[in-house]
């Protein structure tokens, strides 16, 4: 017992060494949004909705290739397991030249057709001039985002995740600055809310660029572009890539039900998500710390270890949620008056919010083993099963929009659907995480 104990004591702070800074760093992006969303805000209800929509492509646009962050760490995380620094190097060299590759494409689309895509949501007149408006600009930063998903999942993989969060600090306060100054004191309106953002992301891909070069200089891997390592990271992403078009799939069909729902809705609901996002990289920064501890102790072989981090894990998760809830709950009226002035639409976001508060502790448990699968290279079991997910959410989400409430009652129906999405999915985690299937060992 007095061996277990110091070792219980080090393994959360492992957790917290790993998810506190992970957490920090993973917020930049919703506190971007968030930002821009209070920023934006004052200027009308119709540039909110419409910033509700170009937020919705950009996230969703940015987050299907989310696995160059997480398949970065769960293949550098297991080659330090084993003791390959090269190895796990090279991994974030190839994620890296894939993600600009892929961030050249998608901001060319993006960017050019920004009016089609936001057209796709069937936003009212009023909203959707604004929202190609903030496409056109914020579109450009999309490399950006994808090399710093990279980077900083390989870094993640070195046990490393101080050195994003220190980047994000950076960004984060200087975005703000920009947002004030070219919105409210040049009067640029939405578009200087875009092109603070935009900045902020080129200077953070820059900075993690350049940390990541000098960490990894006597590692022995190569900087050049190295076509069989790309297509090795595209190919080992391939799974990831599909889970999380179904999970961003099943967070576009809530959001083009919303903008069915009138510009209040949108609106109210475009806040609360931001809230939402804002929520799930707290919980999400547990996630990670499950992918590197995962990665490492798989990678070392070490079975029993695994299990006890998962157990352990959970219970963080699930805690955390906890808390996370109780402080929405309380918050819930003060919140929306940050981000809107129109009485209709702060309602109906405190209604949303209520929701989203009593979620939290199930979410926790979600984000924790969702991290703990993806850290164990369980991509392709993940895949499928998003796939029945989002299949069991479609009809909740559906019934919403035949029912066609308004308002505050349109903001909490909408919530209560994806509630029931969420516990779905935990369900089915849970019973793959109670087998042994995914816990496979070595390098």
């Amino acid at each position: 017992m007095t061996t277990a104990q110091p070792q219980t004591i080090s393994t959360h702070r492992q957790v917290l060494n790993l998810a506190v800074p992970a957490f920090l760093s993973l917020i930049a992006e919703p506190l971007f949004l968030m930002a821009d969303s209070a920023v934006i805000g004052h200027l009308g209800t119709a540039q909110l909705a419409g910033l509700g929509v170009a937020s919705t492509v950009l996230t969703t646009a940015t987050g299907l290739f989310v696995f160059l962050a997480y398949a970065t760490t769960a293949a550098s995380a297991r080659r330090m397991g084993a003791g390959d620094r090269a190895g796990a190097a090279q991994a974030g060299i190839d994620g890296a030249w894939l993600s600009i590759i892929i961030g050249v494409l998608v901001a060319a689309l993006l960017v050019f057709g920004a009016p089609v895509v936001v057209g796709l949501f069937g936003t009212e007149q009023a909203a959707a001039g604004p929202a190609v408006e903030y496409l056109r600009i914020a579109g450009v930063g999309i490399p950006a985002m994808l090399v710093t998903m990279a980077v900083t999942g390989v870094l993640r993989g070195f046990q490393d995740t101080r050195t994003p969060l220190v980047v994000t600090v950076v960004a984060f306060s200087v975005n703000l600055a920009l947002n004030l100054w070219f919105v409210l004191g040049l009067g640029w309106g939405i578009a200087g809310s875009a092109w603070g953002t935009l900045i902020c992301q080129v200077g953070m891909a820059l900075a993690l660029v350049i940390v990541f070069v000098v960490r990894t200089r006597g590692a022995g891997a190569s900087l050049r572009f190295q076509p069989a390592g790309v297509l090795g990271s595209l190919r080992d992403g391939v799974p990831l890539l599909i889970r999380t078009l179904a999970l961003r799939i099943s967070l576009l069909v809530t959001t083009w039900v919303a903008a069915r729902l009138g510009v209040v809705a949108l609106a109210s609901y475009q806040v609360s998500m931001t809230v939402w996002n804002f929520l799930t990289m707290a919980l999400d920064a547990l996630g990670i710390a499950g992918q590197a501890l995962t990665g490492a102790s798989l990678g070392s072989g070490d079975r029993r270890r695994t299990r006890e981090l998962t157990t352990l894990m959970v219970k963080w998760g699930a805690w955390v949620g906890v808390v996370l809830g109780v402080g929405v709950l309380a918050l819930h009226r003060v919140l929306p008056m940050a981000f809107s002035q129109d009485p209709a639409v702060r309602a109906a976001m405190a209604a949303g919010l209520i929701v989203i508060a009593v979620m939290q502790p199930l979410s926790g448990v979600v984000f924790v083993l969702d991290g703990v699968l993806i850290g164990a290279g369980d991509g392709r079991w993940l895949s499928g099963a998003q796939v029945v997910m989002l299949v069991a959410y479609l009809p909740m989400i559906l019934g919403v929009f035949l029912a066609s409430p308004t308002g505050s009652a349109g903001v909490v129906w909408l919530w209560i659907a994806f509630g029931g999405f969420m516990l779905v999915r935990g369900l089915i985690l849970a019973w793959r995480g109670r087998g042994d299937a995914w816990m496979r060992l070595g390098a």
